[in-house]
């Protein structure tokens, strides 16, 4: 039995240190983008750094407020909105009606199913600068860059449906 119990307080010493080594890190990122941490803040940049699903500000609200019922939807909101500002999260509007997050800043586009609504990160090479008719040569400091289709899943379930 206290073998039993030397373990699980050594597993339990173990995930909160790397717990607290994980909010540490993000509470660093967010102090180097001139944003003051919060357990709110950081538990909303681990969930996009941790789902690269793309969510909305209510996916992220469903999913965090179980843990967090303190959590209200105007945090989630404002904490986007600062995020996005402070360049730490890049908002995606890839359809009218939902804004989608993102917490990879590289340059990328992004393909959005038209059958289940999944949004995928589409690599591709992205210039610095461009040439512009009537501008000249420009540099580039944003690309928005969205496919619609059908992924391989929905394309397989289109074709059983009309076969």
């Amino acid at each position: 039995m206290l073998l039993l119990v030397k373990k699980v307080f050594f597993l339990c010493r173990y995930k909160c240190n790397h717990y607290k080594f994980g909010m540490n890190k993000l509470a660093e990122r967010l102090i180097r983008h001139g944003i003051k941490p919060s357990l709110q803040r950081i538990a909303i940049l681990r969930y996009l750094d941790s789902h690269r699903t793309h969510p909305t500000a209510d996916m992220i609200f469903s999913d965090l407020s179980p843990e967090m019922p303190t959590l209200s939807k105007m945090t989630v909101y404002n904490t986007l909105k600062l995020l996005v500002e402070k360049g730490i999260v890049q908002m995606i509007t890839i359809d009218e009606k939902n804004v989608r997050y993102d917490a990879d800043r590289s340059s990328h586009g992004h393909f959005k199913c038209k059958g289940c609504g999944c949004v995928y990160d589409v690599s591709f090479p992205i210039p610095d600068t461009c040439v512009v008719e009537g501008v000249g040569e420009s540099t580039i400091d944003e690309v928005h860059l969205y496919f619609r289709g059908y992924c391989k899943k929905c394309l397989v379930e289109k074709e059983k449906k009309y076969n």
